[in-house]
């Protein structure tokens, strides 16, 4: 039996759906569970139900007094302050305290911080950036995320919101941004929804052009179609990851010139393409670097289960090393 304080609550604040589990040092996930994110308009009522449905995985672990702490991932969520700001895929609107909210209710410290930085935290403990200083993590989904850790520090920046490389404009006046307005960012090229758009852009051009994709309602094709056409030899399909692997390396190349990492880590659904991707996407980050930084970046898929990704990455917030105990050495 795990001795008291040897476990971590890991929760991932996520637009539909709240997940939720208890780890231990080890990367051991138990009692999980989930719930509605939307279910409640009060973030208040959304926090009593958390507590509720948490409440037997904590006793069957020994309690609270066996828990150390609560990690909490959470679109827009600032490490610094515990809030979550003007997060556009939540309903609870403006600046939300939920870390004060759950330290309230459950009793624990709470630790915020955003989604994506919280799969850096957990590649870090307990992927392939393991024993790493410096590394950059790319989360390719829905949308792109990141999250910098530089000399053994995850980069917040003076404000809490460092890392959003998915917003960084790569093909300036270029494609359209679905929520932020702004054109040519990397998230509407690389993310699993700018995949589906390249995929249908090339299908209206060439209109003549036979493709596996045309069986497909135009409206319903996904990335995972794309990729699942790719593979069977589909050229339209092949095309649209030679392009978006092209995007995607040349965006991972200012990257690499920015914080010269030992390593770049993708991590989503998106990387289900395997080779599909990976290898575009070197060949276009070799291409676009300087020679001193060529041939010295590993380029990783994550070793984290995606399923597991969220709640571990949470988790391991509880057990991260907090930058103020590192500058006191």
């Amino acid at each position: 039996m795990e001795s008291p304080q040897e476990y971590a609550i890991g929760i991932d604040i996520g637009g539909t759906t709240t997940k939720f589990g208890i780890v231990n040092h080890r990367g051991d996930i138990s009692n999980v569970g989930d719930l509605d994110t939307n279910k409640h308009t009060d973030v208040n009522l959304f926090v009593d139900e958390l507590y509720r449905e948490m409440k037997p995985a904590i006793n069957a672990v020994g309690g609270i007094d066996s828990i150390k702490g609560i990690g909490l991932g959470a679109p827009n969520g600032n490490y610094y302050s515990g809030t979550i700001d003007y997060a556009p895929n939540l309903q609870w609107r403006g600046v939300i305290p939920i870390a004060k909210l759950i330290t309230n209710k459950f009793n624990k410290p709470c630790t915020l911080t955003n989604d994506a930085n919280a799969a850096a935290i957990g590649e870090l403990m307990y992927g392939a950036a393991r024993g790493m200083r410096d590394f950059i993590m790319i989360t390719l989904g829905t949308g792109v995320g990141s999250g910098i850790v530089a000399n053994g520090q995850l980069i917040y920046g003076h404000d809490g919101f460092a890392g959003e490389l998915g917003h960084t404009i790569i093909r300036p006046g270029g494609r359209l941004h679905w929520g932020t307005g702004m054109k040519g960012s990397l998230e509407t090229y690389a993310s699993a929804t700018g995949i589906s758009i390249t995929a249908k852009e090339i299908l209206d051009e060439r209109v003549n052009e036979k493709s596996l994709l045309r069986d497909i309602r135009h409206e319903k094709i996904t990335s995972k179609n794309v990729c699942e056409a790719a593979l069977k030899g589909d050229a339209i399909a092949n095309e649209v990851f030679q392009f978006t692997g092209q995007i995607l390396g040349e965006a991972l190349a200012n990257f690499v010139m920015f914080s010269s990492p030992e390593a770049i880590i993708l991590f989503g659904g998106v990387i289900k393409a395997g080779k599909l991707l990976l290898d575009p996407t070197r060949a276009s980050m070799e291409k676009n670097l300087l020679p001193i930084f060529q041939n010295k970046v590993k380029l990783l898929f994550s070793e984290l289960k995606e399923s597991d990704a969220a709640i571990l990455g949470a988790s391991a917030l509880v057990w991260e090393i907090k930058p103020e105990a590192l500058n006191a050495k």
